[in-house]
């Protein structure tokens, strides 16, 4: 397929300050003289930023490379997941459209599309809300007919249930993303034959689902500052978050014999708001179990935790909590102080019983804390 620029271009483009920043740091992975091997993520971070890829935008990240345009716009060119038109500022579907997707009902959905949004691929809807595309397979064939909406997977799709979807994000709901007929991943239609004990103790969503719905909204524009940008190549925040750590103690000395790193101490004091900072007295609860590093084995993916995103995740491991059998463990007192410490929670920790899903999932996935 003949991949052209869009015909209407505006007249410049910027990063946002957090996005420009992100970016910059990106640049930083590679050796000098090899900037342009971060072509694909900045070109990625513009279209977050914007919904697709204009040419100033792509200009822009040339000249952040030292790039020839013509480079910058081979790739650009050359690669299906870079928009080279508008797309709705709600949405832009992607049909699979391949062979167990077809077999399974994929022209219903692209009917359905054609009917709710535009007659044709990459046009805007009426009122410029939603756009749409047929692509190559997704990857998801145990679960077609499926389509790919912002970050997220929407599998075992109908025609019906498309539609509804549609419906749902216009109205300005995300729908759960994952699988639409009740599966929890991709066992079989008629649920599982085999490994049945998989199903006792589980999440309630399976891992992708989980991470959408903590993110909560996975079809907004980035403009950088939803997650922390942490460069752990160079040492340090990166600009986009107005300061730098200190050096790493050496074998992460503690400050002061509490078993805390100075990283963590400083971490620890900038999570605690304000009305805390006044006294000692208006912190309620007590401090939990706190590490210097991970275990042996590494950290766990806490992100798993439905309502611990990856602002929260970084929270967590910058104070030194990174097990789920340390989140196990708190008790009321403990959580008093988690949510007290922790900017963002407001109640989230007990709401969503994070020391509950903890346990199950040290059960499932193995305590990694006892090694």
């Amino acid at each position: 397929m003949l991949r052209r620029l869009h015909h209407e271009q505006p007249e410049s483009f910027a990063f946002t300050p957090a996005n420009q920043a992100w970016a910059e740091a990106q640049i930083t992975k590679y050796p000098e003289g090899r900037q342009a091997s971060a072509i694909i993520p900045l070109l990625w971070r513009a279209q977050e930023q914007e919904g697709w890829l204009s040419r100033p935008a792509i200009e822009h990240v040339a000249d952040m490379l030292g790039m020839a345009y013509i480079r910058a716009l081979e790739v650009a060119t050359f690669y299906f997941m870079f928009q080279l038109q508008p797309v709705g500022s709600v949405a832009h579907i992607q049909v699979c459209g391949t062979t167990t997707c077809m077999i399974c009902g994929a022209e219903d959905l692209v009917a359905v599309c054609r009917e709710k949004i535009a007659p044709h691929a990459h046009q805007l809807s009426e009122d410029g809300k939603f756009s749409w595309e047929e692509v190559e397979c997704l990857g998801a064939c145990a679960n077609a007919p499926m389509a790919q909406i912002g970050k997220d997977y929407y599998e075992d799709l109908t025609a019906e249930r498309l539609a509804g979807i549609i419906d749902e994000l216009a109205a300005g709901r995300v729908p759960q993303a994952g699988p639409q007929n009740g599966r929890y991943a991709s066992e079989p239609a008629g649920a599982l034959t085999s490994l049945t004990a998989h199903e006792q103790g589980r999440a309630e969503h399976n891992a992708s689902v989980a991470l959408a719905v903590a993110q909560g909204d996975t079809i907004k524009r980035i403009n950088g500052s939803e997650v922390p940008l942490i460069t752990p190549w160079q040492g340090k925040v990166s600009p986009a978050q107005g300061k730098q750590k200190e050096p790493k103690p050496a074998a992460g000395k503690p400050v002061d014999g509490t078993g805390v790193s100075v990283q963590q101490a400083r971490a620890a004091k900038a999570a605690v708001p304000a009305a805390s900072a006044k006294g000692a007295e208006a912190v309620p609860g007590h401090a939990p179990e706190m590490l210097k590093a991970p275990r042996k084995g590494g950290a766990d993916d806490l992100k798993q935790i439905s309502g611990l995103g990856p602002k929260l995740e970084a929270s967590l491991n910058a104070m030194g909590v990174f097990h789920f059998n340390q989140i196990a463990a708190w008790d009321e007192a403990e959580l008093d102080w988690i949510e007290a410490n922790v900017a963002g929670l407001r109640g989230r920790a007990r709401r969503d019983d994070w020391p509950g899903q903890a346990k199950a999932l040290a059960g499932i996935k193995g305590d990694k804390g006892k090694s």
